[in-house]
């Protein structure tokens, strides 16, 4: 897969990408980064990517002038059609299932939101899939782009050390995750639940899907829309 990013803080993702995950992704030949400034596609001397709304109104608008060249600049040399996405507030919000779907493609190019917006001429010409984390607003789209990146990138083959452990998490079933224990057996007075030290495996399975159904009707009721004839206890 190959990932571009578009930003005026390109420097915000040299930490990013050279840790953890992604760093192992990109050395195992799954992911192929590239973060773009988005100021290299402003054609004035002053690099201005923002002007005032028409109108009236607070704030500065991205203009799209730079947008669509960018997005035009790193998509001349695709394999194929990329999938452009704008991390902006408007969009829907990023779910498990999204970010899976965005795994299978080849190219995602990912445009971070500044400012009070974008130009709707952006949205017109491009006509780009549009994430947001969640109903809350960040200083800019930079944080939301790495978070997509992230949670398409561990999905991908080759990427994490056990593939299985990435079918068994959070919403990969619609439900959040079972309790887990590690050593010690006992700590502060607290000891892990036997059934975890049987043996049996149907009965510990049996166990974390009654612990994931409890922990998702307790904080996340609304994701047990397609869970709700298993009894869980």
């Amino acid at each position: 897969m190959r990932i571009d990013i578009i930003t005026i803080f390109p420097d915000m993702f040299r930490p990013f990408l050279g840790d953890s995950m992604m760093a192992i992704a990109s050395r195992r030949g799954a992911a192929r980064f590239r973060v773009i400034d988005l100021r290299d596609y402003t054609e004035d001397r002053h690099r201005k990517v923002d002007d005032r709304p028409y109108g009236g109104g607070p704030g500065m608008v991205f203009k799209a002038g730079p947008v669509v060249r960018a997005v035009e600049a790193v998509s001349r040399d695709a394999t194929g059609t990329p999938r452009v996405v704008l991390l902006t507030p408007a969009g829907r919000r990023l779910t498990q299932g999204m970010a899976r779907r965005l795994s299978s493609e080849e190219h995602l190019v990912l445009v971070c939101g500044h400012y009070e917006g974008f130009d709707e001429r952006i949205r017109d010409l491009l006509e780009p899939e549009e994430i947001s984390l969640g109903d809350f607003v960040l200083t800019g789209g930079e944080v939301a782009a790495m978070a997509v990146t992230d949670a398409v990138v561990r999905l991908l083959p080759g990427v994490l050390g056990d593939e299985a452990s990435a079918a068994r998490e959070s919403f990969e079933d619609g439900l959040l995750d079972h309790p887990h224990y590690t050593r010690p057996e006992v700590f502060r007075g607290l000891a892990v639940p036997a059934v975890l030290l049987s043996g049996d495996h149907a009965r510990i399975e049996t166990w974390r899907r009654k612990k994931a159904l409890a922990r998702t009707r307790e904080r996340r009721a609304d994701l047990l829309k397609g869970n709700e004839d298993d009894d869980g206890g």
